[in-house]
């Protein structure tokens, strides 16, 4: 239970870390996409407010005129040797190519003062289209682009970098999860384990006087009926009653000492078949069936299952005890071993009284009775189903009930293959 409830600790620790951790790693590797766009952006506009001021324009007689000799890359000046220009291109007012360097344009400018990113072969491109102004008048447009090559490569080793951080962060984040969920859990730990030596304690101390009252009450039953009728009948009473506690203190100590545990020293292979036929034979089934069809349904083939046979013999007896005691004379009750593909079933039906629908939710609650008055007279402690259920658990299976009033109940096992 401990173990189930640190690893639920850790997984939603490692969930929440994680989550947060990529969610950082997001912003971070978008943070720096964008900034790597926006130093691209800086150096493209600078290059392009550089050459757009070499541009020598002219209005004469009533014409105009552009010099664009001066301008480099697209005047007479070749492209110095560190320039990482892809193209330049100028375009008229109207919006008509007029001088290029670079890959052959379109003959009309696409955009008007933009930057794009535009994904050519074999790298990706940032372009940007100035408007070109004279004297508050727009003269023409210079568009041109580089190349993302560092900012591509910037970002790739980045995320080469964050693809091996963040597994390697969320590997330490779960060890740390699973530390910190044992140091969590260990006062709870604790303070659970003072509870169960508190109960398997109290259950000894308990056993010691019952066991006494019982035995004088039986050697004071030896005695014959006639010499005190009376007093023998006080004695049956206390007889009986030291028999009921003495059950309730063993469930209550059974309950006390499983905890949802296996004893893996008690764990073996089992023959649920031949388990099945010697629990219908016990006397405690057999004592409660005592007017009552009893039919067991068992598979051909050999069922086996890993897991203590004793405690799977003690779960069924509960369930079978607890139809034969709610079923009518004459009534039947089935115990059914069936094998499915991905499980093995137990079920235990029967055509007793039912249990109405608001109790199902609360049947195997420890000490929970349907009818109160009708399980004391029964002997019914309240804990066998619970017994039952904690059992089936700790195997790594499933108990349901289903029931409908007047007709009858069906308790299932559910167990995985092994």
């Amino acid at each position: 239970m401990f173990n189930r409830s640190r690893r639920s600790l850790a997984h939603w620790f490692a969930l929440s870390m994680g989550s947060i951790l990529m969610l950082f790693a997001g912003v971070i590797y978008y943070q720096r996409a964008v900034d790597r766009l926006e130093e691209n952006d800086r150096l493209l506009y600078t290059k392009a407010r550089f050459m757009a001021a070499n541009v020598n324009y002219e209005w004469r007689q009533g014409k105009e005129h552009f010099d664009l000799s001066s301008v480099p890359i697209l005047g007479r000046y070749s492209p110095p040797s560190d320039s990482n220009l892809v193209y330049a291109r100028w375009y008229s007012s109207t919006g008509r190519l007029r001088q290029f360097y670079g890959v052959q344009p379109s003959d009309q400018v696409q955009a008007i003062a933009a930057f794009e990113t535009l994904q050519a072969h074999p790298e990706w491109l940032r372009q940007l289209t100035l408007p070109v102004d004279y004297n508050g008048r727009t003269i023409g447009y210079l568009q041109i682009a580089i190349p993302l090559t560092d900012a591509q490569t910037a970002l790739k080793e980045l995320l080469s970098i964050m693809t091996i951080a963040v597994p390697l962060t969320l590997g330490a984040i779960s060890l740390a999860g699973w530390v910190l969920g044992g140091i969590a859990m260990q006062p709870i730990r604790n303070a659970y384990s003072q509870l169960q030596r508190f109960a398997s304690d109290a259950s000894h101390e308990l056993r010691a006087p019952l066991a006494t009252i019982l035995s004088n009450a039986q050697v004071g039953l030896v005695s014959p009926v006639d010499n005190g009728k009376t007093k023998h009948m006080r004695l049956e009473k206390i007889a009986e009653t030291a028999k009921s506690m003495s059950r309730l203190v063993t469930d209550l100590l059974f309950l006390a000492r499983q905890a949802g545990q296996l004893d893996s020293n008690s764990i073996q292979s089992t023959n649920l078949n031949d388990l099945l036929k010697e629990t219908l034979l016990s006397p405690s089934i057999q004592s409660n069936a005592h007017q009552l069809n009893i039919h067991l349904e068992l598979p051909e083939e050999i069922i086996m299952i890993q897991g203590n046979p004793d405690l799977f013999r003690q779960a069924i007896t509960n369930l079978m005890t607890n139809a034969c005691k709610y079923t009518l004379p004459k009534g039947t009750v089935w115990l059914r071993l069936v094998s499915q593909y991905h499980r093995i079933l137990i079920q235990v039906e029967d055509t007793g009284i039912g249990i109405p629908e608001p109790d199902l939710p609360h049947i195997f609650e420890r000490f929970y009775r349907v009818d109160q008055e009708r399980t004391r007279k029964k002997g019914g402690s309240g804990l066998g189903l619970a017994i039952a259920q904690q059992i089936v658990e700790a195997h790594g299976g499933r108990l349901t009930v289903s029931s409908q009033v007047g007709k009858g109940s069906l308790f299932q096992i559910e167990l995985p293959l092994p």
